[in-house]
């Protein structure tokens, strides 16, 4: 059976997440950029790029980028995004990323797009393949949940009708020390089709050791895009960015 990345981010996954802002991507990386004062022309890699919204904005802002993704579905969609080709669209798995070694100015990995396997080892795996990548002058940013804030906010339950598809969208959300997982139901008129998705919920700590044992340096954390202190209570974001340990 494959596994729920593999499943999960196809066609429906542009209807359950179609609300999500292209507007809204542009500001985000506008700030990033503006904040950890990314030198604009670099090359950059998106990670886990999905339908290209975060490598759409950051070619706008002139950065060469290249976006990469496992879901064939969801690079599809960021081409028939791109009007005019600016971003190079790869498919792949994050384990096992199909560059040379310092290929890039930059690697950001936005929106949670980390901490999706079973085991330990290939989420460190994808690091080292981070590590890898990047010139010996690099840098890095990983923009991930807060643990402490899922667990404290979490909605175990939301359920919203897309009358221009003809469905009921049903998440069921559950959190441990360990995960966040999320059950999604869609209800058509004559089918339900079911979905799963799940991610690790590390803290700082676990971070910082993993980004040292594959030759990065955490630099700045902050809570939000716009550079804000992080607060493990309150943040709704854990953003992480750093460079190539020396």
């Amino acid at each position: 059976m494959s596994e729920w990345y593999e499943r999960s981010f196809g066609a429906d996954y542009l209807l359950i997440y179609k609300h999500r802002d292209w507007d809204h991507a542009h500001e985000e990386v506008n700030k990033l950029v503006s904040w950890m004062k990314l030198v604009q022309e670099a090359d950059l890699l998106d990670v886990g790029c999905g339908m290209g919204r975060h490598s759409l904005a950051l070619a706008d802002l002139g950065f060469r980028v290249t976006g990469f993704d496992l879901s064939v579905k969801l690079l599809d969609e960021a081409r028939r995004k791109d009007e005019q080709a600016k971003v190079r669209f790869i498919h792949g798995d994050m384990r096992e990323l199909p560059f040379g070694d310092g290929e890039f100015d930059v690697t950001v990995n936005l929106f949670t797009s980390f901490g999706y396997f079973n085991e330990e080892k290939d989420n460190l795996q994808v690091l080292r393949e981070l590590r890898r990548v990047l010139r010996p002058n690099g840098r890095f940013v990983i923009d991930y949940l807060n643990p402490c804030y899922v667990r404290d906010h979490l909605v175990h339950q939301s359920i919203r009708q897309d009358d221009e598809a003809g469905c009921t969208i049903i998440e069921t959300r559950e959190a441990d020390e360990h995960w966040v997982k999320k059950h999604i139901e869609l209800r058509f008129e004559h089918e339900v089709r079911h979905y799963f998705e799940q991610v690790r919920l590390y803290p700082v700590a676990w971070f910082e050791k993993a980004l040292s044992g594959a030759g990065l340096e955490l630099t700045d954390i902050c809570g939000d895009y716009d550079g804000a202190a992080y607060d493990e209570l309150k943040s709704k974001r854990l953003i992480m960015a750093g460079k190539v340990r020396i």
